[in-house]
C-alpha cells in the first residue's frame, strides 16, 4: 500500500529545491547578521573557517542525496537512522530537527521584526500609536516578527509551490543586492586583502575554532530543507541536484561576502555592529536611499527564511505521525491546499510561543548568539547521524563497488565522525568553561544546557512513543502498512 498521505500533490522541480535549500540556509541572513558572530570567535580567518566546515558539509550532502534516492521519505534522517542505527536514534534524529528548527524560527521571529522596525526609523516612523518603535527592543522586535511569522505561515498553508515560487523572487532580489555591495566593498574596501583570512591554522585556540566550526555549520545549516519535500517532488533526484546547487551557491555567496566584509570593515567594527553589520556596510558604500538596499535585502531574506522554516517542520511531523511516533493531528492534509494546514499552524503557534520565552535573555544580539550557538551543537548531532546511517546502509558497497563507496560510504563516515567529534569538544570545553549558570551567552553552562535539554526531552518523547503509543517504528524503523491506513485521517476541510 502507497504510504504517502492522500492530497500531497507532486509538483516540484528542480527551481523549487533550489528556492527552498536556499531561502532556509538564508545567506544573506547569515552574512548580514552572523560575521559580527563569526568575527568574534576566530577574528579575521572567518573565510578559512567557512571554508573548512563545506568540507564535512559536502560528505554530508552525499549522504543526504543517497538516502533519498534508495528511500524518498519526507521524515529524511529521522526515517534513514532509525533504520540503520536504529529507532531511537532515528527518533532523537527527528526531534532535535523539529526543535532545533522551532528555536531557529522563533529567533529569527525577532530578528525579522527588528528589521522591519530599523525600516521603520529610516523611514520617519519612529513612534506608533504612542508606541516607541524601538529596533533594538527585543521584546517589541519579538511582536512584530510574530506578526510577520503569521503571514509566512499562510502563504506556506495555501501550497508549497506558491511558497517556493515566492521564496524565488524573494531570493533574486537579495542576492542581487548582496552581490552588488559586497562587490563595492572589495573594490573599493580599505583594508586590502590578506591570505591569512584563508589560512584556518591562525587560529590559534582549539576551543575558539572548534565554536567557530560549529557557527560556520550553521550558516550552512537549511540546506537539507529540500529533502523535506521528496514526496511532492516529480523526480526524486531533483531534490538532490536543487541541494547540491543551492549548497555550492552559499559557499560562494558565504566566501565573496566574509572576505568583502573584511576589506571593508575591521574586526573589531565587525563585532560592534553584530547583527545589523549589512546595514552597517551599506551606509558606508552608498547614500540614501540607496544605502536602505541591504536592510530590505535582509528583510526579505528573514522573510524566507522563515518560510522555508515552517515548510520541512510541519511536513516532518507529518512523517512522524503517520508512524504513530507522533500525534494524529499532524497526519492531517487539507485536500484544499495539498498541504498539512493543521501542523504547519500548529508549528508556527509553537515557535511564537519559544519566542516568547527567550525573552527571558534582554538583549537582541544576546538572543541570536545564543540560539546560533546552542542550535549548532543540535545540527552537528543530526547531520552526524545521518551520514552515518549513510555509510552503515551502503557499507557493503566498499568490497562490490569502491568507486562509489567513496560517496556512499567514505565520504558520509568521514563528515559525520568529525561533526560529532567537533560538537563533542565544544561540549566539553562549555561543560568546563564556567562555574555557575546564568542566561548569557558567554555562559558554557547555559550554552550546553539548550542542546542537552533537546536530547533528553527526545529521549522521553521517544519513550513515550514506543510505550505510550506503541509504535511499529521502534519495530520497524517506521509504522507498517496497517497502522499507517489506520491513522489517516478522512480529508477535512481548512
Amino acid at each position: 500500500m502507497n504510504s504517502q498521505p492522500p492530497g500531497l500533490r507532486r509538483s516540484l522541480g528542480v527551481v523549487d529545491g533550489v528556492a527552498l535549500a536556499a531561502s532556509s540556509t538564508a545567506a544573506t541572513t547569515s552574512v548580514g547578521i552572523g560575521m559580527g558572530a563569526l568575527a568574534a570567535t576566530v577574528g579575521a580567518q572567518a573565510p578559512a573557517v567557512l571554508l573548512v566546515a563545506f568540507l564535512p558539509i559536502l560528505g554530508i550532502a552525499a549522504a543526504y542525496t543517497r538516502l533519498s534516492r534508495d528511500e524518498p521519505n519526507m521524515g529524511s534522517g529521522y526515517v534513514w537512522v532509525g533504520k540503520s542505527l536504529g529507532p531511537w536514534l532515528g527518533f532523537l534524529t527527528g526531534w532535535v530537527t523539529l526543535v532545533g528548527t522551532v528555536i531557529f524560527m522563533a529567533y529569527t521571529s525577532a530578528v525579522t521584526g527588528s528589521v522591519v522596525l530599523q525600516f521603520a526609523a529610516k523611514a520617519g516612523l519612529r513612534e506608533l500609536f504612542g508606541l516607541g518603535l524601538d529596533p533594538d527592543s527585543t521584546a517589541l522586535s519579538t511582536a512584530v516578527g510574530l506578526l510577520v511569522l503569521v503571514a509566512v505561515t499562510v502563504t506556506a498553508v495555501t501550497g508549497v509551490r506558491k511558497a517556493t515560487r515566492f521564496q524565488t523572487w524573494l531570493l533574486v532580489f537579495e542576492y542581487a543586492v548582496l552581490l552588488v555591495f559586497c562587490g563595492l566593498a572589495l573594490i573599493g574596501g580599505e583594508h586590502g586583502f590578506q591570505w591569512s583570512w584563508l589560512n584556518p591554522f591562525a587560529v590559534a585556540d582549539g576551543t575558539r575554532f572548534a565554536q567557530g566550526l560549529v557557527l560556520a555549520v550553521f550558516f550552512f545549516w537549511g540546506w537539507d530543507a529540500a529533502f523535506s519535500v521528496t514526496e511532492e517532488t516529480r523526480n526524486v533526484r531533483d531534490v538532490g541536484r536543487g541541494g547540491f546547487i543551492a549548497l555550492f551557491s552559499m559557499l560562494a555567496l558565504f566566501l565573496y561576502g566574509s572576505i568583502a566584509f573584511q576589506r571593508e570593515l575591521s574586526v573589531p567594527e565587525l563585532i560592534a555592529e553584530g547583527p545589523q553589520g549589512l546595514t552597517y556596510l551599506g551606509a558606508q558604500l552608498a547614500a540614501e536611499p540607496w544605502a536602505s538596499l541591504p536592510l530590505l535585502a535582509l528583510m526579505c531574506s528573514a522573510v524566507a527564511s522563515l518560510q522555508s522554516s515552517v515548510i520541512p517542520t510541519a511536513r516532518g511531523l507529518l512523517a512522524m505521525g503517520r508512524d504513530r511516533t507522533m500525534g494524529r493531528v499532524w497526519t492531517r492534509v487539507s485536500p484544499r491546499f495539498g498541504s498539512p494546514a493543521i501542523g504547519t499552524v500548529l508549528v508556527m503557534t509553537i515557535a511564537a510561543g519559544v519566542a516568547v520565552l527567550a525573552l527571558a535573555i534582554p538583549k537582541l544580539n544576546e538572543m541570536i548568539l545564543a540560539a546560533v550557538n546552542s542550535i549548532g551543537l543540535t545540527v552537528a548531532l543530526y547531520y552526524g547521524l545521518t551520514s552515518l546511517a549513510c555509510a552503515a546502509r551502503f557499507r557493503p558497497l566498499l568490497r562490490a563497488r569502491p568507486a562509489q563507496a567513496l560517496r556512499a560510504v567514505v565520504a558520509p563516515a568521514v563528515s559525520g565522525f568529525a561533526l560529532l567529534g567537533i560538537g563533542g569538544y565544544l561540549g566539553h570545553s562549555y561543560l568546563t568553561r564556567s562555574d555557575h549558570f546564568e542566561l548569557s551567552p558567554d555562559n558554557g553552562w547555559f550554552m550546553l544546557t539548550v542542546p542537552t535539554a533537546v536530547v533528553v526531552s527526545g529521549l522521553l518523547m521517544a519513550a513515550w512513543a514506543k510505550y505510550g503509543r506503541r509504535s511499529a517504528y521502534f519495530t520497524h524503523g517506521r509504522g507498517t502498512a496497517e497502522e499507517e491506513a489506520a491513522e489517516q485521517p478522512a480529508p477535512e476541510t481548512v
